[in-house]
């Protein structure tokens, strides 16, 4: 027997109620709580019955004391990809469910088609609920590869793709999209927020149940967050992100959140006419290939995770045309850029209040680390006085709003960089001197307290 029944999710953090509300009490969104019928069955969900009966386990489970839990080691597949392997921590936990989400077109089924293919041991299902057999045939032919181990299924219908899954054990189960799959237990539409929630609660039970390593594909809204209510990212194991600009052939894989794993991590790939190649020196790619001297230039000395990267900071600064001064960015901040132009106005006198202020980062990568400050700060006034930097010196630290120079965290790690793509100096935080031995390295490190200190040491020879 069953019975339907009427109830409203909001669909930015799932929160449910039995009646519509204008404003969600939990996450404060307005015009969020979206209607849906959902079918209560008094009986066990057919979708466990494929597959419940050869996993099940009757025995009640008790609670255990935490020092006689003994630790062993995660079992991980080896995903063939160095730069996946990264941010998923070492590879694949086995039974892990892992979120890749992204802008429509950014090559997330194009990574994933290519992980299939290349797994070396076990069986790996690829679920498309968007495109036909044929239709993924030609992306491989595309991506010159092939591979008896890569199964393919076009299905949308969660009971019957666990059905499939339960025949053939596959050791990596890849689904395209979460927001396609459907429950036969709900009559909402696929892609509303309890489809995407029983779906994917469902998919983690298989995981845990049968240790088969789950990767699920998620679109994202205009504003670059994942579709679908805020749950879903709790519920998973690791979430992904993958971004990049399309007027570039560079891809960015951010991790999010790792439950086996550091966060934060990051890795590039740049996507060619054989699919998506992943990059071990991304240094190289995001430095520009010009050798003369232009102002408006400064090498930033960042850290992604636990990666090391050097990329180019481009600042133009002009009189103000249209009355107001505009201040554009791309791939920082504008906030940050505002405040770092508030600093160099109030505590070194430099009067950029009435100019346009444009901010690039080279090869449209988007970075939030605050050691980008320095570099920032030194292309602005490298712009502004048409005085350009030398090519052999690089940045790394964070301004304040007195105008200090404070210190950042992996010092050793982006000196060494430096070191490695030929650097002959690097100006950093005095501060940061106390963690790091210069008897270690062969470039020369520039100690900094302020932004005047940076001005008068680097810009009046």
């Amino acid at each position: 027997m069953s019975k339907s029944k009427t109830i409203f999710y909001c669909s930015n953090c799932g929160a449910q109620s039995p009646k519509w509300i204008g404003k969600c009490p939990s996450c404060e969104t307005w015009n969020s709580y979206q209607e849906e019928i959902r079918i209560e069955s008094q009986n066990e969900s057919p979708l466990r019955s494929t597959w419940k009966s050869n996993h099940s386990d009757t025995k009640t489970k008790h609670a255990i004391r935490l020092d006689q839990i003994e630790i062993g080691q995660l079992k991980r597949t080896d995903t063939t990809d160095p730069e996946l392997n990264r941010v998923l921590g070492g590879g694949l936990v086995n039974g892990s469910v892992t979120l890749l989400a992204g802008q429509p077109g950014i090559g997330k089924s194009t990574l994933l088609l290519q992980i299939a293919m290349s797994l070396k041991t076990g069986i790996s299902l690829y679920v498309s609920g968007e495109e036909s057999e044929e239709q993924i045939s030609m992306r491989a032919n595309r991506l010159k590869k092939t591979s008896q181990r890569c199964f393919l299924l076009p299905e949308t219908r969660l009971d019957y793709i666990l059905a499939e899954a339960t025949v053939l054990k596959p050791e990596l189960l890849i689904i395209d999209s979460i927001q396609t799959l459907s429950s036969p237990l709900l009559e909402s539409a696929p892609g509303t927020v309890s489809q995407i929630r029983d779906c994917t609660n469902e998919l983690i039970r298989f995981a845990k149940e049968t240790k088969t390593s789950v990767f699920l594909i998620g679109h994202i809204t205009k504003e670059g967050d994942i579709a679908g209510p805020k749950l879903l990212e709790h519920m998973v194991d690791t979430v992904l992100h993958f971004e990049g600009d399309r007027h570039y052939s560079y891809r960015i894989l951010r991790t999010l959140k790792n439950r086996f794993g550091s966060t934060d991590e990051l890795s590039i790939y740049e996507m060619t006419s054989n699919g998506l190649t992943a990059i071990s020196n991304p240094s190289e790619i995001l430095l520009s290939q010009h050798e003369e001297r232009l102002s408006g230039s400064a090498i930033a000395a960042s850290v992604e995770g636990l990666r090391p990267i050097l990329l180019e900071t481009q600042a133009l600064v002009g009189a103000a045309v249209y009355g107001t001064p505009q201040r554009v960015t791309t791939g920082f901040d504008t906030r940050r850029l505002s405040m770092l132009l508030a600093v160099l106005e109030k505590r070194c006198g430099f009067h950029i209040g009435q100019q346009d202020v444009f901010l690039n980062l080279v090869g449209g990568i988007k970075i939030t680390d605050p050691a980008l400050d320095l570099a920032v700060v030194a292309a602005v006034i490298s712009s502004l006085e048409d005085n350009a930097l030398h090519r052999q010196i690089c940045f790394c630290g964070e301004v304040g709003l007195s105008g200090e120079i404070r210190a950042v965290s992996r010092i050793d790690l982006r000196i060494q960089e430096a070191e490695r793509m030929g650097f002959r100096a690097i100006c950093i935080s005095k501060y940061n001197t106390k963690n790091y031995d210069e008897k270690n390295s062969k470039i020369k490190v520039v100690q900094l307290t302020t932004v005047n200190e940076l001005y008068e040491k680097v810009f009046s020879k």
